[in-house]
């Protein structure tokens, strides 16, 4: 029960989830984006977006560059508040535009992380209008 409790206890969620946002979703070179995922995800990762999932390294990055093709180049995504996280589990709200601009949209990942690694990424995004 005790090493139960301590599940996920050695993740720094903020380095990692941060590293995430930045490194994957926010790197447009897949060679240096798939670097980063071979780095920060299991070799049997995960990803569910609301409308598909992608599983291991290769794909998930082609599920990034699908994403990414379909923003515009000033885009990046930057965190919106503190990541949170406990017992395996991490929470990072994000945003999505311009730099200096406002968002185009918002949302969050719940991250479950294994062995230090993400082990499977949810994507939620807001409705218009909500933040």
């Amino acid at each position: 029960m005790v090493e139960s409790m301590h599940a996920g206890a050695g993740v720094d969620y903020d380095v990692l989830m941060r590293a995430n946002l930045t490194e994957v979703f926010g790197e447009r070179d897949p060679a240096k984006r798939l670097s980063a995922i071979e780095r920060l995800y299991a070799n049997d990762a995960v990803v569910h977006e609301p409308h598909a999932s992608a599983r291991g390294h290769e794909q998930i990055n082609a599920a990034v560059s699908a994403l990414l093709s379909q923003l515009p180049a000033a885009f990046v995504f930057t965190v919106r508040s503190p990541v949170l996280g406990h017992n395996g589990i991490g929470v990072l709200k994000w945003r999505s535009g311009p730099h200096d601009g406002p968002a185009a949209v918002t949302g969050m990942d719940v991250v479950h992380f294994q062995d230090g690694r993400i082990h499977s990424l949810f994507v939620f995004i807001d409705q218009p209008g909500e933040d």
